[in-house]
């Protein structure tokens, strides 16, 4: 119910984006615009998923008419989605009816779906020992932390990933998008890094 309601919300607020465009682009389709009847036609999708209820991430188009024309209209409900179902300890590790109530409702989405017990991790984290808090996380049938899967999805999710600088005084994390070259993650560090490249040494993380 609480998605629905969400979702309600958002798509009534992007169907009010749509026809804010679709009145400027229908304009100059009259005129016999041909990049104007390629938008309108778009749009028009657009408007009939919205008042149907159905998400833009949920609708198909062409990659050529994605980033043409539905990717910078910057629509909220294409936006990238992660729900996180808050479980008891017994349903920690395969979820239960809700959560695959959950699944079903998204399996058409660009979505995440994660499962944790968050009041049971944090009656964990209250143990001072790290050991010991991989005992307890292991006998309800967990290898990790919710906090590093929730980290990774949402990563996974926003097509990210981390790299590392290492040195004498310090070792730091460097968020990059997924294919970024040598120069744009050095631009991460400074615009300087990006323009006077010359290069780097990759270190594989296990060694």
């Amino acid at each position: 119910r609480d998605k629905e309601t969400i979702d309600m919300e958002l798509q009534l607020k992007d169907l009010e984006t749509v026809d804010k465009k679709l009145d400027k682009v229908k304009r100059a389709a009259k005129t016999g615009n041909k990049d104007a009847q390629k938008e309108e036609a778009v749009l028009l999708k657009l408007k009939a998923g919205l008042e149907s209820g159905i998400s833009v991430r949920a609708l198909e188009f062409s990659d050529e008419d994605y980033l043409e024309f539905v990717k910078p209209s910057q629509l909220i409900t294409d936006k990238p989605v992660m729900y996180v179902c808050n479980v008891d300890e017994g349903s920690a590790v395969s979820g239960n009816d809700y959560v695959n109530q959950v699944k079903d409702a998204v399996k058409d989405e660009n979505a995440e779906v994660l499962v944790l017990a968050v009041g049971t991790e944090a009656d964990i984290n209250e143990l001072d020992d790290y050991e010991e808090r991989q005992m307890f996380l292991q006998d309800i049938g967990l290898e990790e932390p919710g906090s590093a899967k929730l980290i990774r999805s949402a990563y996974k999710l926003l097509n990210q990933q981390t790299y590392f600088t290492a040195g004498v005084k310090e070792v730091r994390a460097w968020t990059i998008n997924v294919g970024a070259t040598g120069p744009q993650a050095a631009g991460v560090i400074h615009t300087d890094f990006e323009k006077g490249f010359i290069r780097a040494e990759v270190i594989a993380y296990d060694d």
